[in-house]
């Protein structure tokens, strides 16, 4: 039996959006063999399709971590780490697999060593109180583009996030 599951407590009006103008993310979970799952991002919705598929359901504009493994009898064959932002229904937009119709990617990492140390910096971040859902955009593409290049991405700090949302409420 499928069914869609209801918002969390407290999520907004949003909820009430119909299906085919959300983004819609397919996670699949079979052990030790292929799994997907959600990082952090807040879902409007979920819907469970059985015990090993599940979709979310991502508003335009909400930011995820989508983390993709999946592995055969010789070992892990795919380690990846994307950060995407939603878009509305018809705009541009990058694909990704599980996600439909796609969204701007802002991160992507490859390889269980990247993967592991981007999970480290998402820890810190949430570490310092900050829900990295709410991150910059521009930091997660500083993030890709400095682990990119071999180098030590700056640090999410507080006073960078405080700056962020400030200049995002004047419209900059």
């Amino acid at each position: 039996m499928t069914g869609l599951v209801a918002a969390p407590p407290g999520a907004d009006g949003a909820a009430a959006a119909p299906p085919e103008t959300l983004t819609q993310v397919e996670l699949v979970w079979i052990e030790k063999h292929t799994e997907h799952w959600i990082r952090f991002g807040r879902e409007l919705r979920e819907q469970v399709l059985d015990r090993r598929r599940r979709i979310l359901f991502f508003p335009p504009g909400a930011t995820f971590a989508l983390v993709r493994w999946a592995a055969n009898e010789h070992g892990t064959v795919l380690s990846r780490l994307d950060i995407v932002c939603t878009v509305a229904r018809g705009a541009p937009c990058q694909t990704v697999p599980t996600v439909t119709p796609g969204g701007e990617i802002l991160l992507r990492v490859n390889g269980w060593p990247k993967v592991e140390r981007l999970l480290q910096l998402i820890d810190a971040i949430e570490g310092a109180g900050i829900d990295p859902a709410e991150v910059s955009p521009d930091h997660w593409r500083h993030v890709h583009n400095r682990l990119a290049a071999g180098e030590t991405p700056r640090s999410y700090t507080p006073a960078r996030h405080r700056a962020f949302l400030l200049r995002r409420e004047i419209g900059a």
